[in-house]
């Protein structure tokens, strides 16, 4: 199965500074996964980023672990999250995972 991860930075392309609350992109974060009716988790993260530009810049990034979605949902989730945040790009890995559900019998 494979696990994809689009990792979103929150400062805004334009001001290169972080507009609104983390909260605030975390609730459009979570309502276009919804929207897409697609499993999701995510984590806060801090770190650095290169515009295109060169110019560095100190972030805090939003990572959405998707697992097993179609190609053309992480797509399109990519390219929803870049519009809404205002971002250059968004970037996207993907790596093959094992899985498998456990659950506790009585």
């Amino acid at each position: 199965m494979k696990e994809t991860k689009i990792y979103v930075g929150l400062n805004d392309s334009e001001s290169r500074e972080q507009i609104f609350g983390t909260e605030k992109y975390i609730k459009i974060l979570k309502d276009v996964c919804f929207s897409y009716n697609t499993p999701f988790s995510f984590d806060v993260e801090e770190g650095g980023y290169i515009h295109q530009d060169g110019e560095y810049t100190r972030e805090t990034t939003l990572v959405l672990t998707l697992i097993g979605a179609a190609e053309g949902t992480v797509d399109e989730i990519a390219k929803d999250l870049c519009a809404f945040f205002n971002q250059e790009s968004v970037m996207v890995t993907e790596q093959e995972v094992s899985t498998r559900f456990i659950s506790e019998s009585i």
